[in-house]
This record gives structure tokens, C-alpha cells and sequence, in this order.
């Protein structure tokens, strides 16, 4: 079990570094730091996603709690809240009554104020823009009243709530149940078996958001409380709420919370590792409907939708290492529906905007999410029959040319790029400043490029199209042997990083070199591919994933952080990344180093204490590059979780 302590949770400025999250399967969530003081615009016990798994609205901000008892000078009140104001002010502090905070199937709170001992868990229910909170009294010595105050944001994710009439004050409560219209679209309902409602509704100002203002954005909010709802409590009592955007006057929190739990139960597969149970919770976060009978993966939290680089990558981890393999089927055909002029879509947007193109590498990743599908499943009527027209598709464009410029060569390699593009996975831009074009050839784009060739040849072969099959083949060798004389460093005794439009050669030391040895079908073996493993190993490697640059290198920046401007400059630019830790793993097996068992169980070993920091139970998108390789970036990213569980549930294999 994951967890923090009082003497954490006690100390404000480190408690507030730790995140917990709960998702429900349409793409929203119910997220805070660990203290329950909101640290960032997207924090909120209910952002529901409207039209999932997008248009995400934070709804219900937060649920402030405060303990009231009875004593010989009268009522004695302890607040449970904690909210950070301006100039650096903690009202309330009660992070000063918080005991524990842990993580195992749910994450939990234990207070204690004076003698009434309270322990609270939240959920999320599964298909359902509804949140669960369960209080349960551990101890008290008489009854008490727990009041409740709602804080509502209702408003888009991406933005922030200030006073003004836009939210609307009025309010019903009849039947435990209380119901608002606060932007006067969206119904927002809180059932609060047996409670009393006090309606007093009033804005509360300039909530601050310290995470954002360090990623220096706007940080301070205004939001909206409606009033205040009271509930008798005595030891033994649980409380179960439900927060919603449908009416849940029929429903009994209690008995959601078991289903859910149920459910979770289920996802762990008799699996006692506790490294590995925290990752297939965390997994099952990403994964999420789109359309009625479709799925698809969230790229990371706070922000992402889906993204097709990211989603392909993810995949075999998230879905076949968990043997949720009638999810991978739904999410390849989801995809297969949204290719254009043989692209996969870069990423899904919000507000009904089209779909976006702008990349090289997502198309082909969609081979290796393929290939790997078919070996876990043998599914071949389905990859045949409904995904074979599709990759024939795409490898027509990718020869006679299709969207930025990506078009096969003379010599058999993939040319893509643009002014003012970014195709591949390296894709910072701050307007028309792009930050690693990679314009020409990159080095993983023809791994990538090759590894479609090869798999679409066996595809053909198992389709018995054995000529088609056969000069397939021919443009794979083709390809294969452009590669060996083009792109090996020999001076620097690795591999270059891309060939520019130009035909010139860029040294940059980066990870991308890894797939060339790591995907199923290498482009680099024997002598050549150690000595890209050593290089990358004594440059780049961390403990919790791969540099983008050495440290050596005149771009290299070491701190993630500051404006827009700064954090997008060192996206890649020396930042670490957890995801590259799966082909970095990959690529160690692939040298048939002896020792390599042992190697990847010290790497696994070294990553593990990052469950218990950043977001607790899951993986960080991007860290650091200077130790202590702070977390950074989405607070959980899919391809992140899914590269270190596939690699887990490997090791245990």
C-alpha cells in the first residue's frame, strides 16, 4: 500500500507535491493533491466529460469538510479543508487533522479532531460522470455534526471560474438530494442521505493554484458555494455520497462503492506483486469509450484526449499485457475508422473540431500495436479481413506521397517534414517556432517505416498473397540496407539522429536510435547495436526514464518549468522520459547481454518508488533531467504506465 504519513501531510509545501486520481471510463476524472488543496485549474472531485471521452467540465471543485462538537463552552468547530489563499495563506489548515493518506484500491484519508476519528474514501463509478464519497466514523466519543460545503467551478477544464453572473445561485434540495443547474446547462446533483441544507449561496475568492503558477500561467480562482449541508454522525455511521450529472435519488452510494470495488478486484487477476497491482489500477484509467461500442486511450491527465502516436505505443501494455484484449480490438477499429490519405490522426480534439494529422510516426506505430495484437491473440479473422485493406492503404500513400511531405524515397527510406511542422513524437512548437522540426529522415521513422514493411508482409503471406508478399519484401531490404550505409556515426560510434532535408547528417546524441534494435524487427544488431546501448546507457539514462539530450549537449536543460515559452523549449531537450524506458528494456534483451535478467530487474527495482510520488499509483509523463528528476508534466501518462507494466508482467513471464 502506497502512503503518507502526518509528518508528510503536516508539512504544506511537500504534501502538496503529491497527487492522487480516479477516473470513470468516459474520460473524467476526480483529482486533488493529497491534502485535498487544489493545486492546478484541472483538480476537482467532478470533471465530467460531456461528450466522452472529451469536453471535459470541472463541475464540482471540491467538498470541504468540518467537524462540529459539542463541548461545556458550546460548539467546538474543526475544519477539515485545506485551501491555499494569496501570499502564501493555508485557510484552512486541515492538513493539521490529517493522519494518513493511502492509496490501494482507493485512495483514503484518515482524520483525527479531538475525539471523533474519520476515515474517507472516494470513487468513481464506471460510464457514469459520477463521483462517491464515503465517510466512515472509526471513533467518537459522543455524536457530532460533519457539515459539507460545495465549491463549484463549472466550467471548462482548460479555463478558470471568476465572480460574476454567469453561474447561477438558485438551488433545490428535497429528499437527501441537491440539484443546480449552475451554468444553466449542466445539472449538477449531491445526495447526502439524512442532511439538513443551509441555502447561502456566496462566492469565495482568489483560490490559488501553485502548480500553475509555476508553469506560469494564470493560477487564481473565484468559485461558487450554494450553501451548506449537515449530517448527525456517531461511531460506526458511514456516510456515502454521490456527486453527479444525473439524478441519483434511486441510488445508494454504499452499493456503488462495492460494484466499483468489485470491479477494481477483478482488474488485479490474482496478481500479488504489489508493484504490478498498482500498475494494472493505473492502466485502467487510460482506457475509455468513444461512441457507443468503441474504445480508446487517454493520452495523460490532466489534459490529453487521444492521440494516435500515444495510443498505439500504449497498447500492447495497457491492453494485451492485462489481457483486455477485446479493448484492443475495439481501439484498433476505432482508428481504422479515422484514417485519411493513410494517416492515423495525430490526435482527437474537443468541441467537435476535426481531427488532427500532423504526424509521421502514429501511422506506423499502428503496425507494431497490430502485430503485437495478432501474436497475443491469434486473432487473424479480424486483422485480416477488417485491418489488412486498411494497412494496404496506408503503405499506397506512404509510396506515392500523402499529407507534410511524407513520401518514400529513391532509397527505400521515409522522407516527411514541412516548414512550421512537427511530425514526430519529438512535437514542441510555440507558434510558428518549431523545436525539433527533424525535418528529412529521423532515425526511429525508419525503424518504424521498416517494421510496417516487414509486418505487412507477413500479413499479405497469412492473406496467401505470396507475390505481394514477396515485393513488400523487396522494399524492406531495400530499406534495410539505405539504412545501414546512411545513418551509422561512425566517429561517434552510434546512430544519427535524422538526415535533414538537405541530405545532412544530425550527431544529436538522442534515445530515438533505440528502435532500430528494440521493435520486432531490428534495423541495427551484433557490435553496433552494444555500442548504441552502452552510449545511450552512460548518457542518457535515469532512473525513472531516458534524456532526451545528454547533458553535455550546448540545448541541454536540466529543470522543466517557468512560462509556456521554457517548458515547451526543453520538451525534449534533455527532459526525461518514462515511456523510452520499454525500448531502452527492449533493446537490452535484444544484445543478449548475459546479465540482462538481472539489469532490467534493477531498473524496475529503481523505478518502483516513483508509485509513491508525483501522482500516487501511477507515472509521470516527463521529469527532470537534473536529479533528483523531479515529476513534471502530466501527472499520469499512458504510454508511461503502460511501457513499465508491459515490461513488469514480462519480467514475471
Amino acid at each position: 500500500m502506497l502512503q503518507k504519513d502526518k509528518t508528510i501531510l503536516a508539512d504544506f509545501p511537500e504534501a502538496i507535491r503529491h497527487e492522487w486520481i480516479e477516473t470513470n471510463g468516459l474520460g473524467g476524472w476526480s483529482s486533488s493533491s493529497i491534502l485535498g488543496c487544489n493545486t492546478r485549474r484541472y483538480h476537482g472531485l467532478l470533471v465530467a466529460a460531456t461528450k466522452p471521452p472529451a469536453e471535459r467540465m470541472n463541475l464540482l471543485s471540491k467538498l470541504d469538510e468540518t467537524i462540529v462538537t459539542n463541548s461545556s463552552v458550546g460548539p467546538v468547530r474543526y475544519e477539515l479543508g485545506t485551501n491555499l489563499y494569496p501570499e502564501n495563506t493555508i485557510r484552512p489548515n486541515g492538513n493539521n487533522y490529517l493522519q494518513l493518506f493511502s492509496k490501494e484500491l482507493f485512495p483514503q484519508w484518515n482524520y483525527r479532531a479531538n475525539h471523533v476519528q474519520l476515515t474517507k474514501t472516494i470513487a468513481m463509478v464506471q460510464n457514469e460522470n459520477t463521483t462517491l464519497v464515503l465517510y466512515k466514523v472509526e471513533e467518537a466519543t459522543t455524536p457530532f455534526t460533519l457539515e459539507l460545503r460545495p465549491f463549484v467551478a463549472a466550467r471548462g477544464y482548460h479555463s478558470l471560474q471568476h465572480q460574476g453572473p454567469q453561474l447561477q445561485w438558485n438551488a433545490e434540495f428535497a429528499n437527501d438530494v441537491f440539484h443546480t443547474i449552475p451554468d444553466g446547462e449542466t445539472d449538477l446533483f449531491i445526495k447526502i442521505p439524512e442532511a439538513t441544507y443551509q441555502h447561502a449561496p456566496a462566492w469565495f475568492n482568489c483560490f490559488q493554484y501553485s502548480v500553475e503558477q509555476y508553469r506560469g500561467l494564470d493560477f487564481e480562482e473565484d468559485l461558487l458555494s450554494h450553501g451548506v449541508f449537515s449530517v448527525q454522525l456517531q461511531k460506526g455511521d458511514v456516510l456515502g455520497i454521490i456527486i453527479s450529472t444525473v439524478d441519483p435519488s434511486d441510488k445508494d452510494a454504499t452499493m456503488l462503492f462495492k460494484e466499483e470495488e468489485k470491479r477494481k478486484l477483478s482488474l488485479l487477476n490474482n496478481n500479488t506483486d504489489d508493484v504490478t497491482k498498482q500498475l494494472l489500477l493505473a492502466a485502467d484509467q487510460f482506457i475509455v469509450k468513444r461512441g457507443d461500442d468503441l474504445k480508446t486511450i487517454i493520452a495523460g491527465y490532466h489534459w490529453f484526449t487521444d492521440w494516435g502516436r500515444d495510443t498505439m505505443i500504449a497498447l500492447p501494455g495497457l491492453c494485451l499485457s492485462t489481457g483486455r484484449y477485446s479493448d484492443a480490438k475495439k481501439i484498433l477499429s476505432s482508428f481504422a475508422q479515422s484514417v485519411s490519405m493513410g494517416m492515423l490522426p495525430n490526435r482527437f480534439q474537443d468541441n467537435n473540431e476535426p481531427p488532427e494529422y500532423n504526424n509521421v510516426d502514429g501511422t506506423l506505430w499502428y503496425f507494431i500495436a497490430i502485430h503485437k495484437y495478432l501474436a497475443a491473440t491469434a486473432d487473424e479473422e479480424f486483422v485480416l479481413s477488417e485491418l489488412l485493406p486498411v494497412l494496404k492503404e496506408i503503405i499506397d500513400w506512404h509510396f506515392k506521397g500523402t499529407r507534410y511531405n511524407i513520401h518514400v524515397t529513391e532509397d527505400g527510406l521515409l522522407y516527411a517534414g514541412e516548414k512550421g511542422q512537427q511530425l514526430t513524437w519529438m512535437d514542441a512548437r510555440i507558434g510558428d517556432w518549431v523545436v525539433t522540426p527533424r525535418m528529412g529522415k529521423p532515425v526511429e521513422v525508419q525503424a518504424l517505416w521498416y517494421n510496417a514493411l516487414r509486418i505487412f508482409a507477413d500479413l499479405l503471406r497469412k492473406n496467401k498473397q505470396e507475390k505481394d508478399a514477396a515485393l513488400v519484401e523487396l522494399s524492406a531490404e531495400k530499406a534495410k540496407q539505405s539504412f545501414e550505409t546512411t545513418f551509422w556515426n561512425k566517429e561517434a560510434g552510434y546512430l544519427y539522429d535524422v538526415i535533414d532535408e538537405d541530405g545532412n547528417p544530425d550527431p544529436s546524441l538522442r534515445p530515438n536510435q533505440l528502435f532500430a534494435i528494440s521493435l520486432p524487427f531490428a534495423l541495427l544488431e551484433g557490435e553496433k547495436a552494444k555500442a548504441v546501448l552502452d552510449i545511450v546507457t552512460s548518457e542518457l539514462y535515469t532512473p525513472v526514464g531516458l534524456r532526451s539530450l545528454p547533458l553535455g549537449d550546448e540545448r541541454y536543460v536540466g529543470i522543466y518549468g517557468g512560462s509556456p515559452l521554457k517548458r515547451d523549449g526543453s520538451y525534449h531537450q534533455g527532459t526525461v522520459w518514462s515511456w523510452l524506458l520499454g525500448p531502452y528494456v527492449d533493446a537490452i534483451k535484444k544484445t543478449d547481454n548475459k546479465n540482462s535478467k538481472d539489469q532490467i530487474k534493477k531498473i524496475i527495482d529503481s523505478f518502483a518508488c516513483h508509485l509513491n510520488e508525483g501522482c500516487i499509483g501511477s507515472v509521470s509523463e516527463i521529469f527532470d533531467a537534473d536529479a533528483p528528476h523531479s515529476p513534471r508534466g502530466c501527472v499520469a501518462q499512458a504510454w508511461g504506465v503502460a511501457e513499465w507494466l508491459r515490461i513488469v508482467k514480462e519480467m514475471h513471464n
